[in-house]
């Protein structure tokens, strides 16, 4: 699979502030590559490294295996977290506007348009001027602009903000559609929840510098506690069988801490002497308890 975006060793400082220290990291073709953060962590100011808005005081950005160049920008798809929209434009006009400087043919424009206008529930405000339309269909003007050139790579930022569930998950399935015919995606956000459903790599940065990055299912599985997911007839139970810390019930469910990785078949065995096993699975770690467990762990 092929490497879109290459970031390596960007450092970004502001009057004596390090607001980005030595990051690097790479997305592919047909993944969706998020960088997660608290909100000023950096990830701002690296995406406007990536979009050479600011320069990066050391360090490059490769696209396309190019230096960036603003010919790549036909081939690219920002949505930057301050929206910005020309508001005296019709909604139609803004996004003809934002596709023909994208590089698309006249005669394509107006079908496309058509289309997207439909698919994100806007066709009777086309002819309505931006100043017109709330602030969160404002916002999925700005998408549309962001994605109408169908570009090879897009950059979201916090995406999602203001946005209502309904919406929201009319870009999630656009997402998910995209990276199925290979469009690398960056996509930044400091709502952990949200990267967990959707991120295939993860890039976690903490006051300007990474600290963990990687494939997803990996990081899970490095980060992964010795503790269990048990539906049991008597859950009450699990808590005085032999290699158990701790017990936490949840509504059916009962989470079981072990003492250590060791302890899980001698546990099993006693549970299911002591009482009935509706299912036992591994708790998979969230990336919550990943990025507080990263940002300990860097500190020491």
């Amino acid at each position: 699979m092929s490497t879109i975006l290459n970031v390596d060793g960007v450092v970004k400082r502001f009057d004596g502030h390090t607001a980005v220290d030595q990051v690097s990291f790479s997305v592919e073709a047909g993944k969706v590559y998020g960088l997660l953060g608290p909100n000023g962590a950096g990830k701002t100011t690296t995406i406007r490294m990536i979009m050479d808005i600011i320069a990066p005081d050391e360090g490059s950005v490769r696209i396309f295996g190019e230096p960036r160049t603003d010919l790549s920008n036909h081939r690219i798809g920002y949505l930057p977290e301050e929206r910005g929209l020309y508001r005296k434009m019709t909604v139609r006009e803004q996004l003809s506007f934002l596709a023909e400087i994208k590089g698309m043919h006249r005669a394509d424009i107006a079908p496309r348009v058509d289309a997207w206008l439909e698919r994100m529930e806007l066709v009777d405000w086309g002819p309505k001027k931006v100043e017109e339309l709330s602030k969160g269909m404002q916002q999925k003007v700005q998408f549309i602009g962001t994605v109408i050139h169908d570009p090879e790579l897009l950059i979201l930022d916090e995406p999602f903000s203001g946005l209502d569930p309904i919406n929201v998950n009319l870009i999630k399935e656009f997402m998910i559609e995209a990276r199925e015919r290979g469009t690398a995606i960056v996509f930044s956000t400091h709502v952990l929840e949200q990267a967990e459903k959707l991120c295939d790599d993860i890039c976690l940065i903490n006051r300007g510098r990474k600290i963990l990055d990687g494939p997803l299912g990996e990081l899970r599985e490095r980060f992964r506690r010795p503790a269990f997911l048990v539906k049991a007839s008597d859950g009450a139970t699990l808590a005085r069988l032999p290699g158990v810390k701790g017990i936490q019930v949840k509504g059916d469910v009962t989470r079981v801490e072990l003492t250590d990785d060791n302890a899980r078949e001698t546990f099993l065995l006693a549970a299911l002497n002591a009482t009935t096993i509706i299912e036992f699975r591994p708790e998979e770690p969230d990336l919550e308890f990943i990025f507080l467990k990263a940002v300990r762990d860097a500190s020491a």
